[in-house]
């Protein structure tokens, strides 16, 4: 039996907005973005309901001020409310006064709608180093970021040891089918059979394997109707093999965490020597 988590990233107009506040001007992009909240959100709520599973959504703190009843409808249905920051930017382009600063706003903020946040994915998937030891700082108990491992393990912050579930970006749907032409967000908009082959296939791989199996989707992307029926059939799909158990990814750290057999790893910055890698613009 393995483990499978559905996550969705309910980013909204937060990634665009971090590229530039100039496209908040932009109705037709809003617009594409707003269809996540108040489109997909409901219909993939709706999804999960007919198949009583359970799910995780990583919410940006700016989403939840703005769609307050977003969260109060995933939370009402039952389902995980995790962190995604505050305005989705890359901790890469902060500072650490910043970082600290957009991740206290987003805990307070989901907190205050209900969430019992016990997660934390970081925007586009781009945390340094310290990004680990500030989700441990505040007594969370997983992160959702990193691609080392296709399995949960026990990472060790310097602050304090926090549960990794790894993601990969073959099983996020951003790949597949985000496309604006400003700001430049210009994947392949994929045919959903063709996903749903990509996905299938990672599912029945992980299944030898024993693995995690973490699908990233995002309702503006996935909410749209054909894209839900690949949801549809990707659950399908893992009912009818009987050895996978959707869980809420707050509900496979604990289960880790409680295992005295989960791998242990620390924390190991790359050493850089600028003989051999200097600084490139």
């Amino acid at each position: 039996m393995i483990e499978a988590c559905l996550t969705f990233d309910v980013d909204a107009e937060s990634p665009v907005l971090a590229e530039g506040a100039r496209h908040a001007r932009n109705l037709g992009v809003m617009s594409h973005q707003a269809y996540g909240p108040l489109v997909g959100v409901p219909r993939i709520l709706d999804l999960l309901r007919e198949y009583h599973l359970p799910a995780t959504f990583f919410v940006p703190g700016f989403t939840a001020d703005r769609y307050p009843q977003t969260v109060e409808a995933i939370l009402a249905a039952g389902h995980e409310v995790g962190h995604h920051s505050y305005a989705h930017r890359s901790p890469l382009a902060q500072s650490e006064e910043e970082e600290r600063a957009d991740f206290a706003r987003a805990l307070e903020t989901l907190r205050r709608l209900g969430a019992e946040v016990e997660g934390f994915r970081c925007p586009s998937w781009e945390p340094g180093w310290r990004t680990p030891q500030i989700v441990a700082e505040h007594g969370l108990l997983y992160d959702s970021s990193l691609m080392d491992a296709d399995r949960p393990y026990l990472l060790d912050t310097g602050a304090g040891e926090i549960v990794e579930l790894p993601v990969h970006w073959a099983l996020d749907d951003w790949e597949q089918y985000a496309y604006l032409p400003d700001p430049p967000f210009r994947s392949p908009i994929e045919s959903p059979a063709k996903v749903l082959d990509l996905w299938t296939s990672e599912l029945d791989a992980m299944r030898r394997y024993d693995c995690l199996f973490v699908l990233t989707c995002h309702p503006f992307l996935s909410g749209r109707p054909h894209r839900v029926e690949v949801l549809r059939r990707l659950i399908e799909h893992a009912l009818a093999a009987g050895d996978v158990a959707f869980r809420r990814c707050r509900d496979v750290a604990r289960r880790a965490r409680a295992d005295a057999d989960t791998e242990r790893r620390a924390l190991a910055p790359v050493a850089v020597d600028p003989a051999v890698y200097p600084e490139r613009p």
